[in-house]
């Protein structure tokens, strides 16, 4: 079932508003109502995790299907890599890629958006979900895949499989703000950049979970340790913090994270992230203004990281936060971000 065009516009183009000002202005947005799809069969309302077994790891990636009064979604797909473990999981629960609605987008990085448009093309009927600063690469992830495969080379295909493009009619665009209603089911839209600038996250204020992507970190569940992911090449701890203070304003009772789980305690959570990125915003700083080579540099952050993650988690838990992580990039998004910053105030 299409939403209605005149209530929820296709994708179109637009100029690029990417300023800072611009940023913050969306993240002070008060709400507007949009809605999109409502049916009137008597199903429960349940938000299922679904572990998609990302290259053989469990608790990777987590995607979630949302089930309300008949309508389905899935939030973050995850990438194509995974899709045969997707349509197994939805086999078990008795349903198909075409029993499925809506996909909403966190953000367009590959591990949570590369299978939409393999989705879209099982079932064409799929409207997709995203950030307006996202939706032009999910029309054409040309740009995307090749910055993509300038960080993964060869482990690119391996670890996310393809990525084709979503149909432009296909994309519903969201800028934050909006409330969503999916079924009997309302999730409030808000803008979460920082992580990345495409970033939005979904909350249920009647439930309480908020979905945030990854702007609230890593952290496997079974274990308390919590580690930042800040590949380039759009973070910027500044709106960071300020994405922070909007998850932590809504009051949810437990934050969904994709890698991997649910955080039952939101505040302290919060506030340990907000360390988490002074620290290693500190140590980045510490290592750039040493001058140097680059790569030595990157191996040093890298090793501080690992040795403080040896103190609490166990070589195979730690083994499987830097999977998850990928530290080399995260070095590289922070030292971007920093010289960035450097420049501008040069």
């Amino acid at each position: 079932m299409q939403a209605p065009k005149s209530i929820v516009p296709a994708y179109k183009e637009r100029k690029d508003r990417g300023s800072r000002g611009y940023l913050i202005g969306r993240l002070l947005r008060s709400g507007r109502e949009m809605s999109l799809l409502r049916y009137t069969h008597s199903v429960p309302t349940t938000a299922t995790t679904i572990d998609l077994n990302w290259t053989g790891r469990p608790r990777s990636i987590a995607a979630v299907l949302l089930e309300s009064d008949g309508h389905r979604a899935i939030l973050d797909p995850g990438p194509s890599s995974t899709l045969a473990t997707l349509r197994e999981q939805l086999r078990a629960r008795g349903l198909s890629v075409q029993d499925l609605d809506t996909i909403l987008l966190t953000h367009i990085h590959l591990d949570h958006a590369g299978t939409a448009g393999s989705l879209v093309r099982e079932n064409p009927r799929l409207a997709v979900y995203v950030h307006e600063r996202g939706a032009p690469h999910m029309a054409d992830p040309t740009k995307l895949l090749s910055s993509a495969l300038r960080l993964y080379a060869g482990a690119m295909e391996r670890l996310y499989g393809e990525f084709l493009a979503v149909p432009k009619e296909n994309l519903r665009v969201l800028t934050g703000g909006e409330t969503l209603a999916l079924g009997s089911r309302k999730l409030e839209v808000f803008y979460t950049p920082g992580h990345a600038s495409h970033h939005v996250s979904f909350f249920d204020r009647a439930e309480g979970t908020a979905y945030v992507g990854d702007t609230a970190g890593l952290c496997i569940e079974g274990n308390s340790y919590l580690l930042p992911a800040t590949p380039p090449p759009d973070i910027d701890l500044e709106l960071w913090n300020a994405s922070l203070d909007a998850i932590a304003e809504r009051r949810p009772a437990r934050l969904l994270l994709t890698h991997f789980g649910i955080a039952h305690d939101p505040p302290a959570h919060i506030e340990r992230y907000r360390e988490c990125l002074r620290n290693w915003g500190a140590l980045v700083q510490e290592l750039l203004a040493k001058g140097g080579d680059e790569a030595e540099a990157s191996r040093s952050f890298v090793e501080m990281v690992e040795k403080d993650m040896s103190k609490e988690l166990s070589s195979t838990q730690a083994d499987h936060y830097v999977f998850n992580a990928g530290l080399g990039l995260s070095w590289l998004g922070l030292a971007r971000y920093y010289r960035k910053r450097a420049e501008a105030h040069a």
